[in-house]
């Protein structure tokens, strides 16, 4: 059957099979309907509830999650003769000679079909006990409503292709507002998806926070606290290296995080922000004779860094902030014969002679109308800017491809293309993959950009034209 084709049990597998199986499918779920309707008691209510509860049972035990408590089965034993749960489900998928039943184990135990280690499965994975660790992890976030539903257990063909605002997602976005409030009430961080790369598993996790909570004071302890739940968990599970996404290692939030180092000194996990390859990304985009650069966001942490080493290149760096210290801060960090390359401006005026933009915080169409005619905008600013200007060109946000090799990636992340992920989902990569042992929190270090850029492109890893 080509159902069984397929190892890992997901729902979008729960309905694939050959046509004569569907037919002979139909054919099955056909003899209950008209036995009630030979004894008088069918109705069209009772036909749309007959599929409907046919397809929950049957996406539920292809669901790759085990929701089933075992306190049932403990409490009335003869439950487990009745009641198919998606472990029991998954065993067919690896042993194909066992557990063929998919709502009612009864049939196996009569036709001596059953899993002898049905129900160890069951308990082990309940436990929280995995057979197999994954070796790296991402931690990403929930950017808005609307991307919310790019998801593979919503719409996996849509998740398949890069998020764009489509037609048929404005209708679902009022319902989208309650589940939003049920994530911020009850919600854990979850598995969004995985991927195999050289023999390696790699989850997504999802912390459930939407982009807009980051930044309310009140809800920012909260975020922290999954954050490092996630972390504690990652540890406990044996993974190698997790991976903070965008807003999880904001510097405000946890110094880029640094605060779960410092608090969990003995942590085996490798916790990582990815921004050293982010720097990389974007300072090997910048073309080689680029002699000045205008910068925003010139003090964050990723500003910081492209300064810096930009100047070490006798590159003039125009850094726009309203702070003379921290300015000063990041000047003295330099060299001092490249010192004279960092230039303090407080007004965009300062960027209309300069047809380079490095934008780091988000800018309006009055503030872009600054630079001039044939300027190119980089970024790496969340969300990105708006491309306003037909006489300009804009550089998406910083992105590799990753490996030919890798195996199972089925959705994309977020705007992204196929096995296209973010620069920071990347540098964990590379970090897993090169087994270093340090922690990459905190202030980026300059002098290991070009280090981390060597590698990715060592190990496959392509920037995105």
């Amino acid at each position: 059957m080509v159902l069984n084709m397929s190892r890992s049990t997901e729902n979008g597998i729960a309905g694939t099979a050959t046509f004569l199986e569907h037919l002979f499918l139909t054919c099955v779920m056909a003899i209950p309907l008209l036995g009630a309707s030979w004894l008088g008691k069918g109705s069209i209510l009772l036909v749309y509830l007959y599929i409907l509860c046919f397809d929950f049972l049957r996406c539920m035990n292809h669901c790759n999650v085990e929701v089933v408590p075992m306190f049932i089965f403990r409490c009335m034993p003869p439950l487990k003769f009745l009641i198919c749960t998606p472990s029991y489900h998954s065993l067919h998928h690896t042993e194909t000679d066992t557990n063929f039943c998919l709502f009612m184990p009864a049939y196996d135990y009569l036709a001596n079909t059953i899993n002898k280690n049905s129900w160890l499965v069951h308990h082990s994975i309940r436990e929280g006990q995995t057979d197999r660790v994954p070796d790296f992890v991402f931690l990403a976030h929930v950017v808005d409503l609307l991307s919310s539903l790019h998801v593979p257990f919503v719409f996996r063909s849509f998740s398949s292709t890069p998020f764009s605002t489509r037609w048929f997602l404005l209708p679902l976005w009022p319902f989208t507002i309650p589940v939003m409030f049920a994530m911020w009430a009850w919600a854990k961080p979850f598995v969004h998806t995985f991927y195999v790369l050289r023999g390696r598993l790699h989850y997504t996790w999802v912390i459930p926070r939407f982009g807009f909570q980051y930044f309310l004071p009140f809800a920012q302890e909260g975020i922290n606290n999954l954050i490092e739940d996630a972390i504690l968990s990652a540890d406990k599970l044996g993974v190698k290296v997790i991976s903070l996404a965008a807003l999880n290692k904001n510097e405000a939030l946890n110094g880029g995080g640094t605060l779960f180092v410092q608090k969990h000194p003995n942590l085996r996990v490798r916790v990582v922000h990815g921004n050293t390859l982010t720097a990389a990304v974007i300072i090997n985009e910048i073309r080689t004779d680029v002699k000045e650069v205008f910068l925003t966001g010139a003090t964050s942490k990723l500003g910081r860094a492209i300064a810096l080493y930009l100047c070490r290149k006798q590159v003039r760096v125009l850094m726009l902030t309203s702070s003379t210290e921290r300015f000063q801060a990041i000047q003295k960090e330099a060299p001092v014969e490249c010192q004279k390359f960092l230039v303090h401006v407080t007004k965009y005026q300062a960027g209309q002679n300069c047809k380079t933009w490095i934008v780091g915080k988000w800018i309006s169409f009055r503030e872009q109308n600054w630079a001039p005619s044939g300027t190119h905008f980089y970024q790496f600013v969340v969300p990105p800017i708006f491309q306003l200007r037909r006489d300009c060109t804009y550089g998406k946000l910083a992105a590799m491809e990753l490996p030919g090799d890798v195996e199972g990636l089925g959705s994309c992340e977020y705007t992204m293309s196929r096995r296209i992920v973010h620069a920071c989902h990347a540098g964990g990569v590379v970090h897993s993959l090169e087994g270093w042992e340090h922690h990459e929190v905190g202030a980026i270090d300059v002098d290991r950009i070009d280090i981390v850029w060597k590698e990715a492109i060592k190990h496959g890893l392509k920037p995105v034209q």
